[in-house]
């Protein structure tokens, strides 16, 4: 009996009990395509992590406030915030860090501010930073219309700004007519110099929504009591980025006056550890996936051995006239074991076709790829095969094994 007719003879068997076929065939997809999609739209959001902090610099690394940085685990528990760097401390230490690296200052001066010009405003949510003009440069930052900000206007605290494509097209439709006009941030007007170009959002941080300013005017009009400055340093070659944050660590303790049997007041952070922060916390939601997949595709199993089972009650007179003819009795059990399989691939090709669409949906909201996980899909058509062969063997053993005789007299 070859394959072919074996096939044949599934697809008459799913016509004949077309609603419970249909049934199975719908729990199989549903399981796959949870399975698929959720581990599909992981990886598009981990390719769109990764290549959004790759593009804020793989030889970078900051040195900020403790506990003021992004806090993942530890059950959501922030460390005490040590005391901010003050602008007097982080200038100290770009005179005093020799290694070969460039430093670049930065402080973040509102969370949700306000941005409006003559004809628009944005929302609330708005971040705002004063920076120098080292910064664009260490931070991957690059002008899309307009220019950078220079040495004289960081240092005289300038009224300019640059801004995010997307503030731009928000205050004046096209980001090139941004271009020496004025905005006015928290009600203080400033002189729009450049507008970045896009870099999309990394889902924590979205440079397209952000204004800058230069250092000294954030100094003069938001700094507070409470304020706290930014160290970035930009690594000459990325192979030295231990011995430069070893370097920057000891430099930063004789700025900040910590006595030998002191901890660090200030931390560190780094994309590239940031980001594999991130992608390891995605590890509870591909299990929660392979669980969620796995009990609904045990359900469609059960399901589908009770189908099989009724079937072969219903058709044992056609296995007693089908022996009668000289079938074996492999060739009744590769029939319904065939039949069973048959049912879970087109179940399972069904899921893995909606898994797929609902995965890159989820992947294009993250602004990450387009993705074909053929890993998955090989894996999601053997595990369907291995539910095939699991809940048609005791169904198709049983059908081999009526008695030809008896079969025949069945009603």
């Amino acid at each position: 009996m070859n394959f072919s007719f074996i096939f044949q003879l599934a697809l008459k068997s799913i016509r004949g009990n077309l609603l419970r076929a249909v049934l199975t065939l719908s729990i199989i997809a549903i399981g796959i395509m949870a399975l698929i999609g959720i581990l599909t739209a992981i990886d598009g959001i981990k390719t769109s992590i990764s290549t959004n902090f790759a593009s804020l610099g793989a030889n970078n690394f900051q040195i900020i406030q403790k506990g003021s940085g992004i806090q993942i685990g530890h059950g959501g528990r922030r460390a005490k915030p040590s005391p901010p760097l003050t602008f007097d401390q982080v200038e100290s230490f770009k005179e005093q860090y020799h290694f070969p690296a460039s430093a670049s200052i930065s402080t973040q001066v509102a969370f949700t501010a306000v941005v409006k010009s003559a004809i628009a405003e944005t929302n609330p949510n708005i971040m705002v930073f004063g920076i120098d003009e080292n910064y664009g440069k260490v931070a991957g930052l690059e002008i899309g219309h307009g220019r950078n900000f220079t040495a004289f206007d960081a240092e005289n605290g300038q009224d300019i700004a640059l801004i995010g494509e997307t503030i731009a097209q928000k205050l004046f439709l096209k980001p090139q007519l941004a271009l020496d006009s004025l905005v006015l941030i928290n009600s203080k007007r400033y002189k729009v110099v450049g507008v970045l170009k896009s870099k999309g959002s990394s889902g924590i941080f979205n440079s397209d929504n952000t204004v800058y300013i230069p250092l000294n005017s954030a100094r003069q009009h938001f700094s507070t009591a409470q304020s706290t400055f930014n160290l970035t340093v930009a690594v000459d070659n990325s192979y030295d980025m231990e011995t430069a944050m070893s370097e920057a660590e000891a430099t930063m303790r004789k700025v900040r006056h910590l006595a030998l049997n002191e901890a660090n007041d200030f931390e560190f952070s780094s994309s590239d550890k940031l980001s594999s922060i991130l992608i390891e916390q995605l590890g509870s939601v591909v299990l929660a996936a392979y669980f969620i997949g796995i009990i609904t595709l045990l359900g469609a199993g059960i399901g589908l051995m009770n189908i099989m089972l009724v079937s072969v009650a219903e058709r044992t007179r056609e296995v007693g006239i089908s022996k009668a003819l000289g079938a074996k009795n492999k060739d009744i059990l590769l029939q319904f074991l065939g039949e069973a399989i048959v049912i879970c691939q087109i179940g399972g090709i069904l899921g893995i076709i909606l898994g797929i669409i609902v995965g890159n949906l989820v992947s294009t909201l993250v602004n990450g790829p387009f993705i074909i996980p053929w890993a998955w899909i090989l894996g999601g058509i053997v595990f369907c095969i291995i539910i095939g062969v699991a809940a048609g063997i005791y169904p198709a053993l049983k059908a081999a094994r009526l008695d030809p005789i008896e079969s025949l007299r069945y009603e």
